[in-house]
């Protein structure tokens, strides 16, 4: 039982082969790249905090890599934002959206596989954007996350308690608004590749619960943390940033329980092994 626990579960990949897509749209032109050798690694936080992800490339034909070192070098006038967006999956339900961003330094690797890296964070276009918000009185914290949402330029997917704010007066970079809004209290401020989500603290968004043991893709054995919980599994279709793990674990019953995700990170490549999340997670 232990050996089951602890490997990876190879099956799941023979049978089901994975999809990686990741698009890249510089100055309108979108271009989109799945059957090359690619390698992504990234983390996702339910704070403030930006988002990050490292997308490496190979053998990009040359005139789409000089395009993309040209355009998101730092000499480059042009500042429009240079987004990407990953995509995984595998092939029985299709590819899901992983990560979205924006490229904020890229560099190129030594012949004769050239590989073009690029480095990713969410929303980093917002720090510039200037914006100032005073709402009187009171307003309601559903209508504060609209405006907010708004800003920087995201949907909203609202799931807190309604409560009254008063005196809410804000002068600054937009995307500064997500640390002003979780200083409020109650509640969990965060953007989820293009989506502001707001919901109560340390509970998890509605039918987003994803049911881990060694049967079900769980990696090894889980790990406790300050915080509560570290644990690798395989990709899926259903586990988002502030969603639910429900964890049973035969080798470490004590860590047996359900847990709100509050740092997702992810390794996925083309033709390495890597096809993972990597969560924390706090005990509801």
């Amino acid at each position: 039982m232990q050996a089951l626990e602890t490997n990876n579960p190879t099956p799941v990949q023979e049978l089901d082969p994975r999809i990686i897509q990741v698009s890249i749209e510089v100055n309108g032109k979108i271009r989109k790249y799945q059957l090359l050798n690619m390698v992504i690694t990234g983390m996702k936080y339910a704070n403030e905090n930006q988002d990050e992800c490292e997308i490496s490339i190979s053998n990009l034909d040359k005139e789409t890599r000089d395009q993309i070192l040209t355009e998101t070098t730092p000499f480059n006038l042009n500042k429009t934002p240079k987004t990407v967006a990953v995509y995984a999956g595998r092939q029985s339900y299709g590819t899901t959206l992983i990560y979205v961003g924006e490229i904020t330094a890229s560099s190129v690797s030594q012949p004769p596989d050239i590989t073009i890296t690029l480095k990713c964070l969410t929303k980093n276009f917002q720090k510039g954007n200037i914006v100032s918000r005073n709402e009187g009185p009171t307003i309601s914290l559903s209508k504060l996350s609209a405006g907010i949402a708004s800003d920087i330029g995201a949907d909203l997917n609202f799931q807190a308690d309604d409560f009254t704010i008063t005196n809410y007066i804000f002068s600054g970079a937009a995307l500064k608004q997500i640390g002003q809004l979780n200083s409020l209290g109650k509640i969990n401020a965060y953007v989820d590749n293009n989506v502001l989500v707001v919901k109560n603290s340390n509970a998890p968004l509605p039918a987003r619960t994803r049911t881990l043991d060694l049967n079900t893709g769980m990696i090894g054995i889980p790990e406790f943390t300050e915080e509560g919980i570290r644990v690798k599994y395989l990709l899926d279709n259903i586990s988002v940033l502030g969603g639910a793990l429900n964890i049973t674990s035969v080798i470490y019953p004590a860590i047996n329980g359900v847990y709100v995700i509050y740092k997702l990170g992810f390794e996925i490549a083309t033709r390495e092994t890597p096809f993972y999340y990597i969560a924390e997670a706090k005990r509801i």
